[in-house]
């Protein structure tokens, strides 16, 4: 069973995808979620953001829908952070779309301006993130590594330590 955590963090990133908020991940949502990260950036990569941000339903999709019904429930999307320790290629996988997606200039690394792009297109909102940033950043270089992200990202769906920096990459818990 999903720790209060696991919940909270779960929780936090449902409701920010569940873009039409009907208690269900849907396509539709990752398409909502994909154009508002695109008016944020612009046109800049937007092919490649699509493709990165519909594998990644796909793969969510696959692994968390279990009734089949093509909807992702924030329950369904618990299970699977749940068992996410065992499955630790797919979250690394995932971190690596995930990274691709966020270095929007293909440099290797993520600035802070693609960080608060990424963090302003989950929240739909304008949210502080410097502070969120600067924990993320664990070598103090002002840019975040491929390394680092997966470390976070790792940290996030299949961690349980509200202390790791990796608990707060989509801001805090």
């Amino acid at each position: 069973m999903a720790s209060d955590l696991q919940k909270r963090k779960g929780a936090i990133v449902f409701s920010a995808m569940d873009a039409n908020d009907d208690g269900y991940l849907e396509r539709s949502d990752f398409e909502a979620l994909t154009d508002r990260w695109v008016a944020i950036r612009g046109d800049s990569g937007e092919a490649r953001l699509r493709d990165l941000m519909m594998g990644w339903w796909e793969t969510l999709l696959a692994a968390s829908d279990q009734d089949r019904d093509r909807k992702v429930t924030l329950d369904e999307l618990l299970t699977v952070m749940d068992n996410l320790g065992t499955m630790l290629d797919l979250v690394v996988a995932t971190a690596e779309s995930m990274f691709e997606a966020v270095d929007e200039d293909g440099d290797g690394e993520i600035s802070a301006e693609e960080y608060s792009w990424m963090i302003r297109a989950w929240t739909n909102a304008e949210t502080p993130t410097d502070a969120a940033f600067a924990r993320l950043d664990l070598n103090g270089d002002g840019h975040i590594s491929k390394g680092e992200f997966a470390r976070h990202w790792v940290e996030f769906w299949a961690g349980d330590d509200a202390d790791a920096p990796g608990s707060h990459v989509f801001g805090e818990v």
